[in-house]
């Protein structure tokens, strides 16, 4: 993370004497990434981390990717996915590479052992739901439009409230790195002094949630703990409660942002997705789409331009409201539009758009700067006619202008 914290009991110095009430002592772990100069916390535990017995694979988690040689645009309506498995049995990855993995997870059942990535870092961006995540630095409340960022290596428990009547099931998206990076905000918008936030970034320290109290589970028992590593996940037992850290201090923990707090920058002519950007990995970026003004010059096109993106794939995940430039979405679609085939406005909306003083779309997009591959789980959700959908509103339009009705895409 970009800023020291710290929770719980602590000694005065690293690497000392610390004693439990009992006068044993507590076990210190170094939290450490890049080889111990990267981000670092300092744990302290009422046990040693290392006890640990019963590793056995369990199910494989490397992922599988289809139609390589394919390059289209590609509608997935993952709304329709059925409810399956726990928060993390329930992940189902539709596009990634060798870079990032991105999956949506509609669980059907809650998760009854704890699980850490050593593959990589996860933003979670929770579409439905509310509830907790119990880790070793503490806990974290969430609700609906929360990026979680939950480091690699970090220890978990996800759990979702129960459902209120009326409202949605949980549902979550997740891209998770898979190259060893970590997801950090961008660079620009920090110090490099201080790694404080910049005035012109669009979010600072107020707006971020890190882990609060409670902290310590001083518990004996069985306990599982599961690790995703070299390509399948993994069962440990431990013999006491994996949470029994006591204190802990350092710059690497998870916390929250809600992308409401996001303070979209504006201008007086479009913008391009960089002003959007909310975090990065080695190789793809995270942004925001939010409800905002929109452009202010008063001929202005407040639409995107047709771009071709040489060097990007592009994913969106519509959240909600009316996402001007394209007409057939739901919320819940996943696009991906992949690098140098131009694309844009659907035909029809650019006129409609002049004049238009403010947007409420709300949307998650992932930019990758290595191609994306979709899974067969992405297949079986695929719109094939999203395509030649441009082709099918220019008909449309045509056919108005000449006083016929046509059926529309969406």
């Amino acid at each position: 993370m970009a800023f020291y914290t710290r929770l719980g009991q602590l000694p005065p110095k690293r690497h000392i004497q610390f004693r439990r009430p009992d006068g044993g002592l507590y076990s210190e772990e170094v939290f450490g990434t890049e080889g111990f100069v990267g981000p670092t916390s300092t744990i302290y535990h009422i046990h040693p981390p290392t006890q640990v017995t019963g590793w056995k694979p369990v199910y494989p988690a490397r992922v599988e990717y289809v139609e390589r040689e394919v390059m289209r645009m590609r509608h997935v309506r993952s709304a329709l996915m059925p409810a399956k498995g726990d928060p993390i049995t329930g992940r189902v990855v539709l596009f990634g590479n060798e870079d990032v993995e991105m999956s949506v997870c509609v669980p059907a059942e809650p998760m009854e052992y704890w699980y850490k990535s050593g593959t990589g870092d996860e933003c979670i961006f929770i579409h439905h739901g509310s509830g907790t995540v119990f880790t070793a630095f503490g806990t974290l409340q969430f609700k609906p439009k929360d990026y979680i960022v939950i480091p690699k290596g970090t220890i978990y428990q996800m759990v979702f409230d129960k459902v209120r009547d009326g409202s949605p099931d949980p549902r979550y998206l997740m891209m998770e790195s898979v190259n060893g990076s970590h997801i950090l905000p961008p660079p620009r918008y920090l110090s490099k002094q201080t790694a404080q936030f910049l005035e012109h970034a669009p979010y600072c320290e107020r707006d971020l949630r890190i882990p609060e109290l409670p902290l310590t589970y001083d518990e004996r028992g069985s306990f599982e703990v599961r690790i995703k590593s070299r390509g399948l996940v993994h069962s440990y037992n431990y013999s006491y409660h994996p949470l029994d850290v006591v204190g802990w201090d350092g710059c690497y923990y998870p916390y929250i942002f809600n992308i409401d707090d996001f303070s979209p920058i504006v201008g007086k002519h479009h913008l391009p997705p960089p002003t959007h950007q909310t975090f990065e990995g080695h190789n793809f970026v995270i942004c925001s789409f939010c409800p905002r003004l929109l452009d202010f010059h008063p001929q202005a096109i407040v639409v995107p331009y047709n771009h071709s993106n040489l060097d990007s794939d592009e994913v969106l995940y519509y959240v909600e409201g009316n996402y001007k430039a394209r007409r057939g979405i739901e919320a819940s679609s996943l696009t991906l539009h992949p690098q140098g085939i131009p694309h844009g406005p659907h035909p029809g909306t650019v006129e409609a758009s002049i004049g238009a003083t403010r947007t409420d779309e709300l949307a998650v997009m992932c930019d990758t700067f290595r191609p994306l591959y979709p899974t067969r789980a992405a297949l079986e959700l695929d719109d094939s006619n999203y395509p030649m959908s441009w082709e099918q509103h220019g008909a449309e339009a045509a056919a108005k202008s000449n006083g016929k009705k046509v059926n529309t895409w969406d």
